[in-house]
């Protein structure tokens, strides 16, 4: 009797125990985009129980930003090309980036009139001194730019926000009558300020909701090179609190978003200064965009804090990255994760800046850069250029670029570069609304991010850009699971609902 008894009781404890055991193992789905050619592979054998293992605790009692989205830019580039491939490889693009199963791009951006990424010089008002812009259309985006979104549009099932910027006004409302340089005219200002409503009423007819705007792209200028114009920042401030901000106001349109800035991260504290500068000028400026082209390697994360502690409330938003100054690498997955690539500051940069721009790993500074940024109060992050040809264009100014899809539309052939792969890590797993948490994370040679999911489900992305596969530890909640990522490589790790 004693036996049974001991065997009964002896019994019940290795199930309570086996139990726990259960209770303490996290359920995971690990997802990996590597050198070695995995792409949004989904992980299924994995290797624990190794010695000295790296680990990430999550926090997620800690929230920071909330998410507003992930995605690239409509450009007349990209829509032509598109326009130049068969309808199969065209509706495969647009499903690529705007589907569920696809990366489900959920934050975009489109210019007004022409940017380096048009075919030619063009704006939506060309007739001079139309000082109330009775001969505005936007007859130029009908063909190719208007078709690429209302078909992305219509492949979104979440659907995604469209933010517009403008490189510059027509040459007859500025100081110098050209595309290229010069500064608003003051006499103008109101002009221009109207042009941003008109712009919101021609889209709309066309059943496009535009979400909000930049106030012009890259203010400094951009050498002289291409469509821009300049503001100082008290100029942009003065612009937005006393023509802009107050015209969409008395149009119907004081619920767009307006994004001042949207330059490289350097210059950040001077125009935050001056954006927020007191309530009335705080009032009309929704948030603050941003560039990386200051740096192929550091995000600048000084510069990130002070200015969401400036606007804490506000948005911070890269609203602009690629890969500049290259000719894709057509059909070379390899070349992607090489330190190969130079930028713009490479052979132009001033000597005391030099050292920003060393050569770099195309994956790695995007990995890098949208991960830095998340973990330093950006809520929202945007590619340039969805898709380019094989030269990096076409491009009026023949500044070419690199897109995360490169086409030949002369063959009709298509290319997913590991830079589609880098970016839906993010924009297909981290969702509007999100809540960036907190992390303890043992190795400074892996980049970690995390956030919690309006699901309820937790996404971690971690960046390995060593040559060196690590075991991974995780934890939530005394909950642990044992996982490796490999070298060169980036992994989505997600939790399910509780």
């Amino acid at each position: 009797m004693k036996t049974s008894k001991y065997y009964i009781y002896s019994l019940i404890f290795l199930m309570m125990y086996n139990c726990t055991e259960k209770q303490e193992k996290l359920k995971v789905e690990v997802l990996e985009t590597s050198a070695k050619g995995n792409k949004l592979t989904k992980i299924t054998e994995f290797n624990s129980n190794k010695e000295n293992p790296v680990t990430i605790k999550l926090l997620p009692e800690q929230e920071y930003q909330t998410i507003t989205g992930f995605g690239g830019a409509f450009t007349e580039s990209s829509a032509y090309l598109l326009n130049k491939l068969s309808k199969a490889n065209r509706d495969t693009i647009l499903k690529a980036y705007f589907a569920k199963d696809g990366a489900n791009y959920s934050l975009t951006r489109t210019h007004m009139n022409s940017c380096d990424f048009s075919l030619s010089n063009y704006s939506y008002s060309p007739v001079e001194d139309d000082i109330e812009l009775k001969h505005f259309s936007i007859k130029e985006d009908m063909d190719d730019l208007i078709p690429m979104i209302k078909d992305a549009i219509s492949v979104s099932e979440d659907g995604f926000n469209i933010f517009a910027s403008p490189w510059t006004a027509s040459p007859w409302m500025k100081d110098n009558n050209h595309w290229v340089g010069g500064k608003l005219l003051p006499k103008y200002y109101d002009t221009w300020a109207l042009f941003f409503s008109k712009y919101l009423d021609a889209y709309k007819a066309e059943g496009i909701d535009i979400w909000g705007f930049t106030v012009e792209n890259e203010p400094h200028g951009n050498g002289n090179n291409w469509e821009s114009m300049h503001f100082s920042p008290k100029e942009m401030t003065d612009f937005v609190e006393f023509h802009l901000g107050p015209k969409l106001e008395a149009d119907g349109y004081g619920d767009k978003i307006i994004l001042g800035y949207d330059q490289n991260r350097a210059g950040l504290k001077e125009w935050v200064d001056e954006m927020y500068r007191d309530e009335a000028s705080s009032k009309y400026f929704d948030g603050t965009a941003i560039h990386w082209y200051e740096s192929t390697y550091d995000y600048f994360p000084e510069a990130l804090q002070y200015a969401h502690q400036k606007a804490p409330h506000k948005f911070l938003i890269e609203t602009e990255g690629c890969v500049d100054s290259e000719v894709p690498k057509w059909q070379d997955d390899a070349w992607y994760w090489k330190k190969e690539a130079t930028d713009w500051g490479w052979d132009w940069a001033s000597e005391k800046d030099k050292h920003l721009h060393p050569k770099y790993a195309p994956v790695n500074r995007y990995a890098r850069d949208i991960i830095g940024c998340l973990n330093n109060w950006v809520d929202g992050w945007v590619d340039w250029n969805m898709v380019l040809d094989k030269q990096g264009g076409p491009n009026w100014f023949k500044n070419w670029c690199v897109a995360p899809v490169i086409v030949d539309p002369d063959n009709d052939e298509v290319y997913f570069t590991p830079l589609y792969y880098t970016m839906a890590h993010f924009s297909k797993y981290i969702r509007p609304g999100a809540k960036v948490i907190g992390i303890e994370n043992s190795d400074d040679e892996l980049m970690v991010t995390a956030v919690n999911n309006p699901d309820g489900t937790i996404a971690i992305v971690i960046f390995n850009e060593t040559k060196t596969q690590k075991p991974i530890s995780l934890i939530l909640n005394e909950k642990t699971v044992e996982f490796t990522i490999d070298a060169q490589a980036i992994q989505t790790i997600l939790i399910p609902k509780a």
